[in-house]
């Protein structure tokens, strides 16, 4: 029996591993690998179906076919385990062996590996320094390479074709050597010294100037560093030895008739032994050199397509003429081993059916058919079954449960009681969409959902289907109970908002329970409590909507733990639906959260205020509560759309006449030649949507109001003067609209106002809108408009999911190894949060930034200097608003960006963990959830944003900058401004902005003001709201003098750079700058028209501290205002320029513009921004390029070429700011980061992704973003290396640079420096450290090899390569098990992992 036992150990043994290392494989470790030689291309005998001897199946080799059986019968079962039998050479042992035993083949010629030759940059080409072409040359037979040169003047590695061959034969005879194909490679890597090759690698580095040379001598250098790492050798590039997957990975399986499905790996590898077979005979024969080539070719061709199918030259077919599926193959892209086995695993107990809803449902529970979960618990069936004595084996339990005994329906539902399930929808974008429930089980076969976990699953019942999956070991029900029961996941961990939110017939039931009518029947009654008031209303004496008086009970929760709530009683004039919602309200919540009108954002702030007051237990009995009620009034209040609901406005025939009247006049005008075809069109479009508003704005005004009707008489009422009294309207549609149930002034405008203008599928928009609205019904014409939108949203949508979902994908795969790993990093830094300001609105207070942030230094209130919260202080709700009341301006928080944590982030600098209300728990996987919470709102964003309705936005070019609240002006610090002739302030700087300040001094407005704008405030001045602050000319352009003085110009020629208009209105003439290109005379091409000032002597007048004299330089278009000769004061115009000239440039919008953003594109057409503060100034100009020059205060100058067509926002002499934009265009993020550093990078794209998503009414905390952006900078690139074994110019983790640095410290060396380098997330991802979680991301290939030639090892410490390895993943409950094996393996002990030690570890 013990030696029974002894032999089961012997198949659980399981090797423990903490890295794995890739590399290349010596011919040596290969055969070590291999039991045999494979011969013979046979696979199985056709008749008896018995492995060939010596072949691909050959159970020599292999092992056997039976378990504990040879081959021929002689040995059988388990007593002769491990005998080798005489007559066939089998292993008797089990057959699962044919699953690990290799086989090899011995090449007759060297082989190259295809990866190394091919997978850009070629490794081979890399180490012999040789081209790949040249290298392909010589592997395929077109070319001689020389291995030995002698004394001969030919070089190593010199290339010889098959004439000089013959010719140097003959002139030096046997002095060289040369060779040809895999054996001339071969020759040359071995005879390679690496070290002396890295010598001279490093010597060149230091010596040579050329950038070239020292990029590619650093790549070099890099691979032979490795080689020498490593102590791999380059010449193992070159196969000698082939080896042979295990037969059982490459199976052939018999059919029915005959006919056999194989493999296609065995066909590929027939293809390699009967050529090396034929080449071997050859060999012995001594063939003609030419057919022994010829043979080594097509060995080399099928060892290559084994290896990488269609890699090089046409792909391998089979028999039907589809490429062969090689070894690569096998392992890449969405079907290969990686995606498709590893990380992406089936899993049994599942089953999947419809979804209805389950209104009777508590929030932590779902209804489960009986079929199913008769199916899904089977186990824990037979196992109570047995137990209980009702059937002696688990046969007999079986046929009890196929008999569906009533026994086993009671037994059922003990077995489900407290047996949580999880259900899922797909997709899964976000980890809300499986969540754990409590089964109740029902009759029927759909599985029953509750209304208000829809929103987290984005589920709905029109035919939708969800998973079940039933956790079995005992742990995995205690997550699912403690983490992932429904009613666990109240909050999005998107935003912290609440998720389980009602909508639709429970928002419009409670809006119109607590909704007021005036003269409803029994208003104006008085109630002593809320019981009174329902048998009031259920005897018919009241209305629901009646205004009433009644006291109602407020309970306040107590401060000592575990007494009874206080009571307090109070008056309040309300409704009587207020009044019945006041009898659900937990302790804590005051009654004035639900005396008002309930529409869905109340609700949800209802419902928010309730986690924060009364916590989670309240919060769900509390939402459950509120969807009964809802469904209830919902069903009493019979609210439904009737045709007459929709109300036409009365005043929209007259709106759309005065529309045609002006178009009509517009059209007058292009045909009398006073406006363009473009401006036509553009006016029309602009009248058109004013009148669409217009009629929208009627039929909301008509809509939304209804006349009081007496209850008795049924009459209007009407006040003194006769007027009739007014109410909001009860009509079903506006309730629904207003409500938040469903649809939108938007819809509604297109039922019963007009649709108004239709874009077609390029974006433009149909200058003929469609007058009628879909209660009067559309026409032919109409109708036939209205398709191009309708068409384009339903091709957008389908291409939208793809995209979204490749996108969450890549921020997957750039986060996932980020996990909170300690508490506390220590940092100091931090960045500062201010109010979102843009124009007037506050679009993001600063409440709602720092909102669950820790601060990195203490919080002062302004007035009183004394300290609102300390350093190192999470900011919940009160103390921010506290901090909120006390009007601060900017707080510092900690943020993931300066966590000085190595792998990973700590709980301090991240804050709260959004989905629970509390502090991040260590182990939490940040990333993933940061990546999800940006991935999963990417399906709602549109593609374009032009696309709302079919109907397109326009925007209003401004021209003034107005005040929206009082408050005190003040200048922000780049703003820079002239006084002119007229005593106005002029603006001359780029980025100028004017703030308005309330009477603490917190910023409450925030206007940018262009150049050349005038300002009508002073800094410091007291302003109302409404007050100009700035104006401008909103499509010129000025170019405005700093210096007064006589002017003269220069190179202003009319007809060479200059060309002279006569406005055919006005009469008046003006000059305009031409485009060089355009200038007829050759010599003009060079010259710039420029104006200088000259002083009361007629000198030039230079720029103060410097001896260049002031010159202001026309750009093409600008149409000079000034004359030769005359006197010009300051801040005059000399010129203007048409702002039409720059194109506007194409928005990408929504999910295009978040990708672009995260890959860290170089933008198109990118401005440029200063690298200095310094003065500018032109210099000579190049080819089709403007040079520009920035002087820095140490007289150091920058130089940029700037195409012509490119609109330079500087002109000559003006001073810039480092970082400031001075040539118009798009930013670069790479140049915010060199210029303005980390802080303004993750701002600059913080804002711009949340510009897309607030577009379309999604919120999403900064921080998910600051995560990512972490990500994208956790390379550095090496600026110096110091005494580190770095190389110059290198790429590497951030982490491993400082702990190099530390050490070197410690030792008193040099350390190396670095700059951050950014990468986008897709190269961010393939850069990681982790060759495992890279090769399963995207292009395996390349991954692979270059992970192999460098030897890389993996320290599984991502979340990706530890489930890949099959382990629990680095992160939440997993994290406990990782720390018990460290523990566990520095006191080297085997691991044992109870549920009770896994608790503690959680709990600690």
């Amino acid at each position: 029996m013990k030696a029974l036992l002894d032999l089961f150990k012997q198949v659980t043994q399981k090797e423990e591993f903490d890295s794995i290392k890739i590399g290349l494989a010596s011919p040596e470790k290969i055969r070590s690998w291999s039991y045999g030689e494979v011969k013979k291309p046979e696979t199985i005998n056709y008749r008896t179906f018995k492995p060939e001897r010596d072949g691909l199946f050959c159970a020599k080799i292999f092992g056997p076919v039976k378990d504990y059986e040879c081959l021929c019968g002689k040995y059988k079962r388990l007593k002769h385990r491990g005998v080798i039998c005489e007559k066939c050479g089998v292993e008797v042992t089990l057959s699962r062996i044919r699953r690990e035993r290799m086989g090899h083949i011995e090449l007759a010629s060297p082989v190259a590996h295809i990866w190394f030759l091919k997978s850009l940059p070629s490794r081979l080409g890399l180490v012999l320094d040789i081209t790949l072409r040249d290298i392909e040359r010589v592997l395929y037979f077109e070319a001689y390479i020389v291995t030995d040169p002698g004394m001969t003047p030919l070089t190593r590695g010199q290339l010889l074709t098959e004439d000089d061959y013959l010719n140097k034969t003959e002139e030096f005879g046997d002095d060289f050597s040369a060779a040809m194909g895999a054996e001339g490679i071969r020759a040359l890597l071995n005879s390679m010294d690496i070290l002396s090759e890295i010598e001279s690698l490093r010597l060149e580095i230091q010596t040579t100037g050329s950038e070239t040379k020292i990029k590619k001598a650093a790549k070099r250098l890099k691979v032979l560093e490795a080689f020498n790492k490593s102590g791999m050798k380059p010449e193992w590039m070159i196969l000698t030895v082939l080896p042979v997957l295990p037969p059982e990975l490459r199976p052939l399986v018999p059919l029915d008739g005959g006919r056999f499905a194989t493999s296609d790996l065995n066909d590929l590898y027939r293809r390699v032994i009967n050529r090396n077979n034929r080449l071997k005979r050859l060999l012995e024969l001594r063939a003609p050199e030419i057919i022994i080539r010829n043979e080594k070719r097509m060995l080399q061709e099928s060892v290559d397509s084994l290896l990488d199918n269609g890699r090089r030259g046409k792909a391998m077919t089979g028999a039907n003429k589809r490429p062969l599926k090689s070894l690569a193959d096998m392992i890449k892209g969405k079907g290969g081993r990686f995606r498709q086995n590893l990380l992406g695993k089936r899993v049994d107990y599942s089953g999947r059916s419809v979804i209805v809803v389950g209104p009777q449902l508590k929030l932590h529970q779902c209804g489960l058919p009986k079929k199913m979960a008769l199916e899904l618990f089977k186990p824990f069936i037979f196992n109570k079954l047995e137990v209980m004595g009702v059937a002696s084996t688990i046969k007999a339990a079986k046929r009890e449960v196929e008999n569906e005994n009533p026994i086993v329906w009671d037994i059922l539902e003990e077995v489900i009681r407290e047996h949580p399930v999880m259900l899922n929808r797909a997709p899964t974008l976000h980890r809300l969409g499986i969540q754990a429930f409590e089964p109740v089980l029902i009759e029927g076969k759909a599985i029953q959902l509750h209304p208000l976990v829809c929103a987290a699953f984005n589920a709905d019942f029109d035919g939708d289907q969800m998973a079940v999956h039933v956790p079995l070991s005992l742990e995995a029900q205690m997550e699912c109970r403690t983490l992932m029961l429904s009613t666990n996941n109240v909050l999005s961990p998107a935003n912290g908002d609440p998720i389980i939110v009602p909508s639709q017939d429970i928002v419009l039931g409670l809006y119109y329970m607590t909704r007021e009518k005036v003269g409803a029947q029994g208003e104006g009654m008085v109630f002593s409590d809320v019981s009174e008031i329902t048998r009031a209303y259920e005897s018919k004496a009241l209305e629901l909507n009646a205004r009433i008086t009644v006291r109602i009970k407020e309970k306040k929760k107590s401060c000592g733990h575990g007494e009874d709530p206080i009571e307090t009683i109070t008056r309040f004039e309300t409704t009587v639906g207020r009044a019945l919602i006041s009898e659900i309200l937990p302790a804590g919540l005051p009654f004035a959260l639900v005396n008002k009108t309930l529409k869905k954002k109340e609700i949800s702030k209802l419902i928010n205020a309730s986690f924060r007051l009364c916590g989670l237990r309240e919060t769900v009995i509390f939402a459950d509560k509120l969807m009964y009620s809802g469904f209830s009034y919902a069903t009493r209040g019979g609210i439904s759309i009737c045709l007459d609901d929709l109300v036409t406005p009365s005043q929209k025939t007259g709106i759309i006449q005065a529309a045609e009247q002006e178009i009509h006049e517009i059209a007058n005008q292009y045909i009398s030649g006073l406006v363009t075809q473009g401006e036509r069109y553009n006016k029309v479009v602009d009248i058109w949507a004013r009148a669409g508003d217009q009629v929208a704005k009627a039929m909301m005004d008509q809509l939304s109001v209804e006349p009081v009707k007496d209850q008795e008489t049924g009459e209007i009422r009407t006040d003194k003067n006769g007027q009739a009294v007014t109410q909001e309207s009860f009509n079903s549609i506006y309730m629904m609209a207003d409500s938040g149930a469903r649809g939108s002034a938007a819809q509604i405008r297109q039922l019963s106002g007009m649709r108004g203008l239709m874009a077609k599928p390029d974006g433009s928009i149909i200058e003929t809108p469609i007058t009628a609205n879909f209660r009067e019904g559309l026409n032919i014409l109409q109708y036939f408009i209205s398709t191009h939108g309708a068409r384009k949203g339903l091709a957008d949508t389908a291409l939208k999911t793809a995209n979204s979902g490749y996108l969450t994908r890549r921020l997957v795969d750039v986060t996932q190894d980020l996990v909170i790993i300690e508490n506390d990093c220590g940092t100091d830094g931090g960045v500062v949060m201010k109010a979102l300001v843009e124009g007037g609105n506050v679009v993001e207070s600063l409440r709602g930034r720092i909102l669950g942030r820790v601060a990195a230094t203490d919080v002062i209130n302004p007035e009183t200097g004394e300290v609102i919260c300390s350093e190192g202080t999470l900011l919940d709700e009160d103390t921010a608003d506290e901090i909120e009341a006390c009007s601060v301006d900017e707080v510092k928080v900690r943020t993931p960006l300066t966590c000085e944590t190595r792998y990973g982030l700590c709980a301090k600098c991240y804050g709260r963990d959004l989905g629970r209300g509390t502090p991040v728990n260590v182990g939490e996987a940040v990333g993933v959830i940061a990546a999800q919470s940006i991935g999963e709102p990417g399906t709602q964003l549109t593609m374009r944003t032009f696309h709302i309705g079919g109907a397109a936005s326009r925007a209003v070019v401004a021209n003034q900058a107005e005040s929206k609240s009082n408050g005190v002006v003040r200048y922000s610090h780049h703003i820079r401004y002239v006084k002119n002739a007229q005593n106005e302030l002029i603006i001359i700087s780029r980025s100028g902005e004017i703030l308005i300040q309330d009477e603490n001094g917190r910023e409450r407005e925030r206007h940018k003001i262009p150049y050349g704008a005038t300002l009508h405030v002073q800094d410091g001045e007291t302003i109302k709201a409404g007050q100009i602050l700035g104006s401008w000319e909103p499509h010129k352009r000025p170019i405005i003098t700093e210096y007064a003085g006589k002017i003269r110009f220069e190179n202003v020629e009319e007809g060479v750079t200059v060309v002279r208009q006569i406005d055919e209105i006005t009469g008046m003439a003006t000059l305009v700058v031409i485009d060089p290109k355009r200038r007829n005379i050759a010599q003009s091409k060079g010259l710039r028209p420029l104006v200088k000032f000259l002083d009361e002597n007629d000198q030039e007048i230079n720029i103060p501290g410097t001896d260049q004299p002031v010159s202001i330089t026309f750009h093409v278009g600008s149409i000079i205002t000034v004359r030769d000769g005359q006197q010009v004061g300051i801040g005059e115009v000399l010129a203007r320029i048409p702002q039409e000239t720059s194109k506007t440039r194409d928005i990408t919008g929504g999910l295009p513009r978040v990708a672009e953003l995260f890959e860290a594109r170089v933008p198109k057409d990118a401005g440029f921004l200063a690298e200095a503060t310094g003065t500018v100034a032109f210099g000579k100009d190049t080819k089709g390029k403007q040079r520009l020059v920035i002087t820095d205060l140490d007289g150091i100058a920058h130089e940029y070429l700037i195409p012509k067509d490119k609109h330079v926002t500087a002109h000559d002499g003006q001073v810039v700011n480092k970082g400031e934009v001075i040539v118009d265009g798009p930013i670069d993020p790479h140049d915010i980061l060199r210029l303005q550093g980390v802080e303004a990078l993750a701002k600059y794209i913080s804002d711009e992704v949340q510009d897309v998503y607030r577009l379309q009414g999604v919120s999403i905390n900064d921080k998910h973003i600051e995560v990512i952006v972490r990500q994208m900078l956790r390379r550095v690139q090496i600026t110096n290396a110091g005494d580190s074994a770095f190389i110059l110019g290198e790429q590497v983790e951030r982490a491993e640079v400082l702990a190099e640095n530390e050490k070197l410290i410690t030792e008193n060396k040099m350390p190396a420096t670095y700059e951050y380098v950014l990468l986008g997330i897709t190269k961010a991802s393939l850069s990681t450290d982790s060759f495992i979680s890279a090769a399963s991301f995207q292009e395996t290939t390349r991954v692979l090899t270059e992970a192999s030639i460098m030897g890389k090892k993996d320290d599984l410490r991502g979340l990706k390569e530890n489930v890949i390895v099959g382990r629990l993943i680095p992160a939440g409950t997993g994290l406990s098990f990782h720390n018990i094996r460290k523990k566990q393996r520095l006191s080297e002990s085997t691991v044992y992992l109870d549920a009770d030690l896994t608790e503690n570890e959680i709990a600690e």
